[in-house]
């Protein structure tokens, strides 16, 4: 684990990276960030992340400033974007020539999607991992009208029985504002994946997703399934 830092606006901090690279040589490069309440470290991605490098793909965990210093509530969007800033600028810089790709569970994939539209990242493309697009309960107060101004392919992975989604036209209207998205549905999975009588670890659940994302990068990234 390295420390890598990130400027903001009210000064320098450092925040801890974990690259983690296949072993032959990568296709793509992915940074995964966290959800709001979970850490760089949780099973769920640590799961994801080992099922991502036997595909081939080179995979970032990072943490946010707010986690870094132990605090258990996200801290400014500005203070997230910057760290995206940031890890995307190493990410490309330490695996050269492969394209590189912004993932992130839950609230770090709406980060990412921030720092898209904002143009501090450019990602060839981005995966949400179960995207927030309203608190539950509050379908009102909706998070996805920057969504129009993300240019890269996106990626939305949901669970149909997500209550951060619902009701899920409201949803597909907003997803679908964007210039190219898609949502891989997962029939009765909530916001973590997990499904009613279905027993698996969080680790298994993160595993399970690259079944999902790889075919899918492959084919965005023209990424031949031999590569």
């Amino acid at each position: 684990m390295t420390r890598l830092a990130v400027a903001l606006p009210n000064g320098e901090v450092t925040v801890s990276v974990e690259l983690e690279s296949p072993a032959s040589e990568p296709w793509a490069a992915l940074a995964l960030a966290h959800g709001a309440g979970g850490g760089m470290d949780h099973p769920f991605l640590t799961g994801f992340a080992e099922a991502l490098q036997a595909s081939g793909i080179a995979t970032l965990r990072f943490a946010f400033p707010y986690r870094e210093a132990g605090r258990r509530m996200p801290g400014p969007p500005a203070h997230a974007v910057a760290t995206w800033a940031a890890v995307g600028a190493h990410l490309t810089a330490t695996v050269p020539g492969v394209p590189f790709v912004a993932a992130g569970k839950s609230y770090g994939g709406r980060m990412a999607s921030m720092a898209a539209a904002e143009g501090v990242i450019d990602p060839a493309a981005l995966v949400y991992l179960g995207y927030p697009f309203h608190a539950p309960g509050k379908p009102d107060a909706e998070r996805g009208e920057h969504l129009a101004d993300v240019r890269p392919p996106q990626l939305f992975v949901e669970g149909d029985a997500d209550p951060f989604i619902q009701p899920l036209d409201r949803f597909e209207r907003a997803v679908a504002t964007a210039p190219d998205a898609e949502i891989a549905w997962l029939p009765g999975a909530r916001h973590s994946f997990e499904v009613a009588g279905v027993k698996r670890t969080p680790e298994e659940v993160g595993a399970s997703l690259a079944d999902v994302v790889v075919p899918w990068l492959r084919r965005r990234l023209g990424v031949p399934t031999r590569a």
